[in-house]
C-alpha cells in the first residue's frame, strides 16, 4: 500500500519532473503480469521495470522490515492515512518485507539524491526529490 501511495505522489507531480528535465521509473518486485496490473490499477504512465530477483534491490542497499515493525504504532498511523487516501493493500509478494527508496541521477549515472527506506512509510516526498534536480 506504501508504494502505491509513493507512486501515485509522484504520477501527480509527473509533468513538475518533466519541466525539471527528469523522467521517472518506478522499480518493482513482481512479475511482468503484477507489473500490468499494477499499471491498470495505478494509472502510472511511466516505466515500471520489473526486478524478480531483487538484484537492483540489493545493489542500491535497500534492506527489509521483520514483520514485527508491520505492527509499529507510526507504521500503523502511515497505514491508516494511506487508506484514507484511497491507497489500498492488493496481492502480497513474493518479498513483502523488502523496502524501497528513492534516487535521483544526473547526466553520466551520478548519484544527486538517495534516500533508503527505514521503514515502509519513508518515502522521499516528491518536493524532496524535485529540490535535488534543482541543486
Amino acid at each position: 500500500m506504501f508504494c502505491r501511495q509513493h507512486v501515485a505522489q509522484l504520477r501527480a507531480h509527473e509533468a513538475t519532473f518533466r519541466a525539471a528535465g527528469a523522467l521517472l521509473a518506478a522499480v518493482g518486485l513482481g512479475d511482468r503480469r503484477y507489473a500490468q496490473a499494477f499499471r491498470g490499477e495505478s494509472g502510472v504512465g511511466f516505466p515500471l521495470l520489473v526486478d524478480e530477483r531483487r538484484e537492483a534491490y540489493r545493489a542500491a542497499g535497500l534492506g527489509t522490515a521483520s514483520p514485527l515493525d508491520v505492527a509499529r504504532p507510526s507504521i500503523l498511523a502511515a497505514g491508516f492515512r494511506a487508506l484514507r487516501a484511497g491507497h489500498r493493500p492488493h496481492r502480497i509478494g513474493e518479498h513483502p518485507m523488502q523496502l524501497g527508496g528513492s534516487f535521483v541521477f544526473g547526466t553520466g549515472g551520478t548519484e544527486l539524491f538517495a534516500q533508503v527506506s527505514r521503514d515502509f512509510a519513508d518515502n522521499a516526498s516528491p518536493a524532496a526529490l524535485l529540490a535535488a534536480l534543482r541543486a
